[in-house]
């Protein structure tokens, strides 16, 4: 089985490849993400490579192999399984799960994570609108849309944050937005394309263009 450090920096170049398919994850890039030096990812990147998890050509960038997105799916799959259980289960709000989460994500019994995939009724998305990988890997992949793409009269509803960091969910809280909310776009200011909002046909709110490129909906 890998390492707990093994796991985070599979799951750190899976994430990284998604958000940019088709480009190979730079050594810097995985440097910045994980907050460590480029020569100390070179030589994870190296051992890694050693265990057929991942494909690497020094300044070249990596790739995962097939066996590496195995075990990053599955790491991604603990985190976010754990992060529903601590809110649904524990009370914890969406900004408290992520550092509880990344602790257990790397607990290793197989059986546990299925009792509590089943407990927790399969979930299919986590506190935050990120999909759940099921067991065999496969994951959803919805459609939805960026806030930020909207015009005045559309809408939908929020289904996902791309921001999960404790202060935007804070902010979100703030200006009463949690999933399954009603949005709709009454205005669209010009000079910096920040939006004014109806949430669930009550309350308004003016959001910047930053938090509405970090807001996902459907509908």
């Amino acid at each position: 089985m890998p390492s707990y450090t093994e796991e985070n920096y599979l799951k750190a170049i899976y994430k990284l490849s998604e958000a940019e398919p088709g480009v190979e994850v730079s050594t810097n890039r995985i440097a910045e993400v994980l907050q460590t030096r480029a020569a100390s990812v070179t030589d994870m990147l190296r051992r890694l490579g050693e265990k057929g998890l991942l494909h690497y050509q020094r300044y070249r960038g990596v790739s995962l192999t097939h066996e590496g997105q195995r075990l990053a799916l599955l790491t991604i799959r603990k985190h976010r399984l754990w992060e529903v259980f601590l809110v649904q289960k524990l009370g914890f709000n969406w900004d408290e799960v992520h550092e509880v989460a990344e602790e257990m994500e790397h607990l290793q019994s197989e059986l546990l994570v299925r009792r509590l995939d089943e407990f927790l009724g399969f979930p299919q998305f986590d506190p935050h609108g990120d999909p759940i990988p099921a067991e065999d890997g496969a994951i959803l992949r919805p459609r939805n849309r960026l806030v930020a793409d909207l015009e005045p009269g559309d809408g939908g509803t929020l289904v996902a944050v791309r921001n999960t960091s404790a202060p935007f969910l804070q902010y979100l809280d703030k200006v009463g937005l949690s999933l399954g909310a009603r949005l709709e776009v009454l205005d669209k200011v010009s000079f910096d394309n920040s939006l004014e909002i109806k949430v669930n046909n009550k309350s308004t709110a003016l959001i910047s263009a930053e938090v509405s490129r970090n807001l996902f909906i459907a509908g």
